[in-house]
């Protein structure tokens, strides 16, 4: 059996079916195990079928809210580079509140977006703060819960823009966000071999 999504001890330990219907997800690939696999198992089968952006796609759900939200900060660092004063809001906010999740920092998530360009796919991480707890927000917006799956969906689309930007190492890329992903299950902090990021904590 592949070693290769083993040990993630941050990620969720729920069936994938369950995983993935609570979160309004459909995965494209066809899946043989059983309905009570975990997602170990069926990451294994994805992978084996070579269904990567579905595999993408199951990993943005089996991390934790605040490794979901890292994950995604790196793929956009990917493209826009190391931190500058020139970073889009929602990036920078999105980052200080993985470092320190704060309320307040979460709202600085929020109201970043709506400051943000138009075409400024951070606004994906920024909302992936938002909808971390599976609400719509702090404050008065915490009685209303969120979209199913908003928080994963967002933070998967985040790395779907960054892998998207690279067509050139498209599957070479999108593997190295996979390893990146299972690096972070893992209690790592994504600071894999192949990233050209400026470094930073770990989680």
């Amino acid at each position: 059996m592949s070693e290769r999504f083993k040990n993630m001890s941050k990620a969720s330990k729920e069936p994938a079916a369950k995983l993935l219907s609570l979160t309004n997800t459909r995965l494209k690939t066809p899946i043989d195990a059983p309905v009570a696999a975990l997602a170990e198992e069926v990451l294994i089968e994805l992978d084996g079928k070579g269904a990567m952006v579905d595999v993408l796609r199951l990993m943005s759900i089996i991390l934790p809210p605040r490794e979901r939200v890292w994950w995604a900060c790196l793929a956009a660092r990917d493209f826009i580079g190391p931190k500058s004063d020139k970073d889009p809001k929602p990036l920078a906010t999105s980052e200080e509140w993985v470092f320190k999740p704060t309320e307040e920092n979460r709202e600085s998530a929020r109201l970043s977006m709506d400051d943000a360009y138009i075409d400024d796919d951070t606004v994906n991480i920024a909302m992936a703060v938002l909808y971390a707890d599976g609400t719509l927000g702090p404050a008065d917006l915490a009685e209303f819960p969120a979209p199913a799956g908003a928080a994963e969906t967002c933070a998967f689309v985040m790395n779907i823009v960054a892998l998207n930007k690279k067509p050139d190492t498209f599957q070479e890329y999108g593997q190295f966000l996979i390893d990146r992903a299972v690096d972070i299950a893992r209690g790592g902090n994504g600071r894999i071999k192949g990233a050209k990021n400026e470094k930073e904590g770990a989680l």
